[in-house]
């Protein structure tokens, strides 16, 4: 396609969302393997969507593997048995190496971005309504949350503290064994927040509750109270959020919140270049054969893409988005220093394992951690993860 061509469509995919493009140059293989949620996730219904939309365009068969931990989903990812994984926010800390990729067994993965979904919901934490809190600096000297087990709903929590200056320490940290017994103790009085998606069934048994549901606003204009969410968890992002539980939430009347992709489409830096041209080319210029077949599936269109997130993009992406004007030098800084994180984190792991580290896990862990914070700071990155 000519350049000028392919700077039209961009113009056009971003300025007419409602006009039905055919992505060109697809070359996929007649079946594509890939993890995701399970069965009744929306993860999982939207790539059955999407595979139906590449069985009937392009002839190609999808097979998705369900997973219902983020190790099921990822494994199989890093042992080459599938090329994609539509994975949650677990995909960022494997790129990482942290928490549970911290093992011996796994470390930093070079994933990649292909597309990802932000669609009109939010994830946060919801506050029980009857408490007076409108804002994160309201739940000081609160009951707050704490899952047994689930880092990725107590790291989403700190943040949210963080935004209104505060810590674990300026709360009263109520412990339980998962994510549904939390907000069953929500609604039960024994704690005041759940860490959830605004949609979630057990955030909409909240608002239906006695104590009702209150989502805390998150001024997009408060830069400290931002820098200070996202030293916790970057890749949060402001959004604002029009499908959220509670009769005061909807499109007239959007939580101003924040969000992260889910799902996210990733495959690892060294996999076939052609599925990720291909899938990025079908995202984008089959937008309109597919966005309202799934729910969700609407997050999936070029102006949700977050240019500057916290995972690099594959090369092939990059070069989609530079062939159609969608591409800035800005991008393109970012894009490399993510590559170069990787790099270091990378360097950082082999010499780590091939220096004789403990066999015991915890001290192994707590080695890795150590001098990945310090490569990184040598580095003049954030560790973030400490």
């Amino acid at each position: 396609m000519h350049k000028l061509k392919q700077h039209l469509l961009a113009v056009a995919i971003a300025a007419t969302p409602t006009l039905a493009f055919s992505a060109e140059g697809v070359d996929l293989p007649d079946t594509l393997a890939m993890t995701a949620y399970g069965t009744g996730s929306a993860g999982y219904s939207q790539m059955v969507s999407i595979g139906n939309l590449l069985q009937n365009e392009y002839g190609t068969s999808v097979r998705i593997l369900p997973g219902e931990n983020d190790v099921s989903r990822m494994t199989p990812l890093k042992t080459g048995r599938v090329p994609l994984c539509a994975c949650g926010i677990a995909s960022y800390y494997g790129s990482e190496g942290v928490l549970m990729f911290a093992s011996p067994d796994w470390g930093p993965q070079p994933i990649r971005v292909i597309v990802t979904s932000t669609a009109s919901f939010g994830l946060g934490v919801a506050v029980a309504g009857d408490i007076g809190v409108e804002t994160p600096a309201d739940l000081k000297g609160k009951r707050v949350s704490w899952i047994r087990g689930d880092d990725a709903l107590n790291i989403g929590t700190e943040a949210f503290l963080a935004f209104g200056g505060l810590t674990w320490d300026d709360v009263e940290r109520v412990e339980f064994p998962g994510y549904g017994r939390a907000f069953e103790g929500v609604i039960a009085d024994q704690s005041d927040t759940g860490f959830t998606m605004s949609v979630a069934p057990p955030a909409q048994q909240l608002a239906a509750s006695p104590r009702g549901i209150v989502w805390p606003r998150l001024d997009p204009d408060d830069k400290e109270g931002w820098e200070r969410l996202q030293s916790v968890a970057p890749y949060f992002q402001p959004h604002k959020v029009t499908s959220a539980a509670g009769d005061d939430y909807g499109k007239d009347n959007p939580w101003i919140g924040a969000s992260y992709p889910y799902p996210i489409l990733v495959m690892n830096a060294d996999a076939d270049p052609k599925i990720a041209s291909s899938l990025v080319r079908v995202f984008i210029e089959d937008y309109d054969k597919y966005k309202d077949a799934a729910p969700g599936n609407a997050g999936y269109s070029l102006e949700n893409q977050n240019m500057k997130w916290v995972i690099p993009f594959h090369d092939e992406v990059v070069e989609y988005y530079k062939d159609i004007g969608h591409w800035t030098d800005e991008m393109q800084a970012h894009q490399d220093q993510l590559v170069e994180r990787q790099q270091v984190l990378t360097d950082t792991w082999k010499q780590f394992t091939g220096s004789n580290p403990p066999s015991d896990e915890e001290a192994f862990k707590k080695g890795w951690m150590d001098a990945r914070a310090k490569a990184l700071e040598a580095a003049g990155m954030n560790p973030v993860f400490r």
